[in-house]
């Protein structure tokens, strides 16, 4: 083995400086502060709190790199350098382009074309169910289309507040955009002895908890969940659009990993069943599904795109939504150009299909084998037990802690799980999330990974994970 070398101080710091945003961890980071300059015995940190796969090493696909660096260069577009799929592409993508350019602003919905295109996919995706370009807005992000139509639906001066019903456990993100819009989130809490299922029962006890305090206005529903990695059955989905047909709640549908669901489950849209449900509900609930560029196999996260659609949305309100996404004029167009590619990729025949064939292959067959490995190792530990992953990014395994690990956490000022993912980022190098960051029930203690990397990382991870775990069940029985 060779000689442990000190941490990158820039992985380190970006760690750091997340960590710091959880009031718990500002109190105790000072206490590991022999992580600066300091030997280890791991020479890199595998950092899997974000849901990117090109953070985490997955290489990113020709074809998207091909079309984007000809519509950059458009130099390219008339070079055998490319191959003739990908150049014509590019071509297209350019025409629809103001000026022939991409540094060009585009209509506030987005590029017409690209548009029409995503209602087409749509339309595709749901088994013939019409999907309508002028429903559709593109994004800088499906986070920033769901804070705008939050905006639409909160009434900061009301009384009483504006509420939303948020599943837990939940990114944070949905949480603190509610509030600083002047709402209320009101948890439902998804079963995790049932593989976290959303429960009808649970969603009713929510609203009756916030009956005559708070004004209920929406349902916030991911699906595949994060970070839970549950996905909705076509009965789970008909009994909630029935719960918001009859409580009349607005329906905000999380749909950005719909690409990634395992084994024998299939993802299904929320709009599709809404449609298949036909009147009065196919006609009446109001409802907003979002997706994004950052979450496909595409994982261009960093051209900050995504799209939202909407049905059923009143004209009257839809002029609203209209000047709400005007306000920052466009999504960036690299951003667009991605999402035409993730919706439309290369099909058989195309120059350009074989290897993006070959690419997103490995790329499932490498995500099925991790969510296998992952169960396997994490369920054969003592004090772990990880429910099956259906789809999403992540693995969240739940944790058992000994009585003694509890207390010192609580001696140190911070919650039990953040207490152990701070040791096992400061002994092992592995940056995992603790679960209280998503909202839990009282007692009970998380971990979260990422799952979308290679299968070398995954194996480097769990052993990492396995040998620190181990030592620290002992340390604390």
């Amino acid at each position: 083995m060779s000689e442990p070398r000190p941490v990158q101080l820039c992985v380190m710091l970006q760690c750091f400086k997340r960590l710091q945003q959880q009031p718990a961890c500002r109190r105790t980071l000072s206490a590991l502060g022999s992580l600066y300059g300091a030997r280890k015995p791991y020479n890199t940190v595998i950092d899997v709190t974000w849901g990117d796969i090109h953070r985490a090493g997955v290489k990113p696909l020709s074809f998207v790199r091909q079309v984007l660096a000809a519509c950059l260069d458009p130099t390219l577009v008339n070079s055998d350098k490319l191959p003739a799929d990908a150049r014509q592409r590019a071509q297209r993508l350019l025409g629809g382009c103001v000026g022939g350019s991409v540094g060009s602003y585009t209509a506030t919905a987005g590029i017409s074309e690209i548009v029409h295109r995503i209602s087409e996919f749509i339309t595709r995706r749901d088994g013939g169910v019409p999907s309508h370009p002028e429903n559709i807005y593109i994004s800088p992000g499906s986070q920033w289309a769901l804070t705008n139509i939050l905006k639409i639906l909160v009434n900061s001066k009301s009384s009483p507040q504006t509420a939303v019903l948020t599943p837990l456990p939940c990114h944070s993100t949905t949480s603190l955009s509610i509030t600083s819009l002047g709402a209320v989130a009101i948890p439902y809490n998804l079963s995790e002895e049932q593989g976290w299922a959303l429960q009808m029962e649970e969603l009713h006890r929510a609203l009756e908890f916030a009956k005559g305090v708070y004004n209920p206005v929406a349902l916030y529903v991911i699906n595949p969940g994060n970070p839970s990695g549950h996905v909705q059955s076509r009965k789970s989905m008909q009994d909630v659009i029935r719960f918001v047909s009859e409580k009349r709640l607005f329906l905000l549908a999380d749909e950005v990993y719909q690409d990634f669901v395992y084994g024998e489950h299939e993802f299904v849209s929320y709009k599709r069943v809404l449609a298949e449900m036909g009147p009065p509900f196919a006609d009446t609930v109001e409802l907003a599904s979002f997706h994004s560029v950052s979450k496909g196999f595409t994982g261009e996260g960093g051209l900050r795109c995504g799209y939202v659609e909407l049905v059923n949305v009143d004209p009257a309100v839809m002029k609203y939504i209209y000047k709400m996404f005007s306000m920052d004029t466009c999504a960036p167009v690299l951003g667009q150009l991605a999402l035409d590619l993730m919706l439309n990729p290369p099909q058989p025949g195309d120059p350009s299909y074989p290897l993006y064939n070959v690419e997103t292959r490995n790329i499932k067959t490498a995500v099925a084998n991790n969510v296998k490995r992952a169960s396997e190792v994490v369920n054969g530990l003592p004090g772990f037990c990880c429910q099956p992953v259906q789809g999403g990014a992540f693995a969240f395994p739940r944790l058992y802690l000994p009585p003694k690990a509890i207390q010192k956490a609580k001696e140190m000022g911070m919650q039990p799980d953040t207490f152990y993912c701070l040791r096992l980022l400061e002994e092992t190098g592995v940056f995992a999330s603790p679960g209280c960051e998503y909202g839990l029930k009282e007692g009970t203690y998380h971990v979260r990974f990422c799952i979308l990397t290679p299968e070398d990382t995954m194996e480097e991870l769990l052993g990492r994970l396995t040998s620190f775990h181990t030592q620290f069940m002992k340390d604390f029985s």
